[in-house]
């Protein structure tokens, strides 16, 4: 058991972050460009995202308080059934046939991927509190450098071979990851049984909401956060287009944004030495605000280029602070249920 903690899991971690974000970078990023190919107007992508948001935002707690139970599987198994169906809804958007079956299998490759944040998280997390040695924030940061190259390299291929190559990806890419999540040494931290009380009765959200007062004042003040980062993910490649661009610009333009996030996650175990990860989390708001402005503002697309650095206290910033506040704040047998509702906020 000692030589397994001494092992250090950040390499092994970063390759799960990494093709994760990919995987992101391919289904929402270029969710727009997809759906518009497919025949979707711009109301009918926004109403499947929308759906899509709520679905996962409905089950990500529900799922969550099930695997906190002590009882329950671990979150590797957890895990490996979510990426088995995403592999299976990729292969199914190769052979869709009609306009209606395409948008209902995209939006439940949508709920899956999101449902997925919490515990491809709450993985790293708790490996860490079992004594492992593994660095979140640049496992984290691996993570933006793989959504960055994917956003880059698929938007030039995409330009050329079309639509197509959207799903061909997310399904390659999903089975690699389940791949390496069944490679990842993991095990379930056992709950000891004076413990066991409590835990049952925190299923309730209700009593949770009553145990974590102000995190649940933290969790409205993230859902307002979220809502311009939601929208400008959603539809960034509309956005470039008004702007002269296209589906390589647009790539290049998502590229640059994930590569500011690395400088902040990179440094984030160091900086959350100098200032405590509550005030480095209050500090996204600013950023997040920026952005968003900067984005109404851009007349072109240098100046849209330029803007993407506030993503570098932005969502940079909120990914490694958001995660380690959940983390710093919760007993060990709420941990999910929390990492499932700060990733509920971004819905």
């Amino acid at each position: 058991m000692s030589s397994v903690k001494q092992k250090n899991l950040t390499v092994f971690y970063s390759f799960i972050q990494g093709l994760y974000w990919m995987n992101f970078a391919a289904i929402m990023g270029y969710s727009g460009f997809y759906l518009l190919g497919s025949g979707f107007s711009n109301t009918e992508i926004g109403i499947i995202i929308a759906i899509a948001g709520i679905l996962s935002a409905v089950l990500q707690p529900a799922l969550a308080s099930y695997a906190d139970r002590p009882d329950s599987p671990s979150l590797k198994k957890f895990l490996q059934l979510l990426l088995i169906l995403q592999l299976l809804l990729g292969v199914l958007l190769l052979f869709c046939q009609t306009v209606l079956l395409t948008g209902l299998v995209y939006g439940c490759g949508v709920t899956l991927l999101q449902l997925l944040t919490p515990f491809i998280n709450a993985l790293g997390m708790e490996s860490i509190n079992q004594g492992k040695s593994l660095n979140f924030g640049i496992a984290r940061g691996m993570g933006s450098v793989a959504y960055a190259a994917l956003s880059y390299v698929l938007g030039l291929i995409t330009a050329r071979t079309g639509i197509t190559a959207v799903p061909v990806c997310i399904t390659l890419i999903t089975l690699v990851l389940l791949g390496c999540l069944t490679l990842f040494p993991f095990s379930k931290t056992p709950v000891s049984p004076v413990k066991t009380s409590s835990t049952k009765s925190s299923l309730n959200p209700l009593s949770f909401f009553i145990k974590y007062k102000r995190f649940t004042m933290v969790l409205i003040g993230c859902v307002f956060v979220y809502i311009g980062h939601v929208l400008l993910n959603s539809f960034t490649f509309q956005i470039v287009e008004s702007k002269g661009g296209g589906s390589s610009e647009m790539g290049t333009a998502v590229a640059i944004a994930a590569m500011c996030e690395l400088p902040t996650l990179f440094l984030f175990a160091h900086m959350v030495k100098k200032l405590r990860c509550d005030i480095w989390f209050r500090i996204t708001g600013i950023f997040f605000t920026l952005k968003a402005f900067g984005t109404f503002l851009a007349p072109n697309m240098p100046v849209f280029y330029g803007i993407q650095v506030f993503q570098m206290l932005g969502w940079g910033l909120m990914a490694a602070s958001s995660v380690y506040y959940v983390n710093a704040i919760m007993e060990p047998e709420d941990a999910i249920k929390g990492q499932a509702y700060i990733a509920m906020a971004d819905k």
